[in-house]
């Protein structure tokens, strides 16, 4: 449906300053019923306008209905509001251009709290393995991130000692080996593997609007392992076996006596 704001000279003067930036647009439904406040997440990887528009419908005098905007717990201001029939359309428009703009908006109706609907901004997320990596001892592994449509700027692996993040520096090592087929994909390859080289390893993404980063585990066994049921199973054989040879020793020396 076209925006009830789409003629107004306002819109027209911000998407003219910042021509160059594309024009997302963005809709949450709120009614006088609304038990729940009404949230929206939306991901943004790079500096854009923005219009938010909320629709809140009721069976009361419209022109009444009390509409503010908060960025978080900050009151905002320069927003718009179009009463058609018993629809309160509210506008909040806006440029992204940097970090600090991210976060939640939100419109709020009347005095309840349930009358409301959120915006979020969050930059892209990103994706490793969900399950931990298991390898052996003196093994190549290869962690991997992605992130789907999208291009990151920049990849940073990090490995963890303890509470804090290490940046792995491939040019000190030839341990590691970072590289990606694609822009939206990083890899960490990790030769001659160690005990020691078990535990989290941190994959960040840095976009033009903010940070991103996820976390694959990586668990290295040693041979040894694999072996350890079986010789449990070996342990209680000869004790068993040992058990019956001294029990047979002591029955002939019994008979013996006698």
């Amino acid at each position: 449906t076209a925006s009830p704001f789409t003629s107004l000279p306002i819109r027209e003067e911000m998407t003219t300053k910042y021509s160059n930036l594309s024009l997302e647009s963005h809709n949450i439904s709120v009614t006088e019923h609304s038990c729940v406040p009404v949230e929206k997440n939306i991901t943004l990887e790079r500096p854009s306008n923005i219009e938010l528009i909320c629709q809140f419908t009721a069976s009361r005098d419209m022109n009444s209905v009390n509409v503010t905007w908060k960025k978080g717990d900050e009151l905002l201001e320069n927003y718009l509001i179009n009463v058609t029939g018993s629809i309160v359309y509210a506008q909040y428009l806006f440029t992204i251009i940097n970090s600090k703009q991210m976060g939640s908006y939100s419109c709020f109706f009347g005095e309840k709290k349930e009358q409301r609907g959120t915006f979020h901004f969050k930059v892209p997320k990103i994706h490793g393995k969900n399950k931990p990596l298991v390898n052996y001892v003196r093994d190549t592994t290869v962690l991997i991130c992605k992130c789907q449509h999208c291009s990151p700027l920049n990849w940073t692996w990090y490995s963890s000692n303890g509470s804090v993040q290490v940046p792995i520096d491939v040019q000190m090592t030839d341990k590691y080996v970072i590289n990606g087929t694609n822009a939206n994909e990083t890899r960490l390859k990790i030769m001659q593997l160690t005990e020691d080289n078990q535990g989290s390893y941190w994959c960040h993404a840095v976009f033009q609007l903010g940070e991103s980063e996820e976390r694959v585990e990586l668990v290295v066994l040693s041979y040894l392992v694999p072996l350890k049921p079986f010789l449990g199973i070996v342990v209680e054989v000869v004790i068993l076996v040992a058990i019956i040879l001294l029990y047979e020793t002591y029955t002939q020396k019994k008979k013996k006596h006698i």
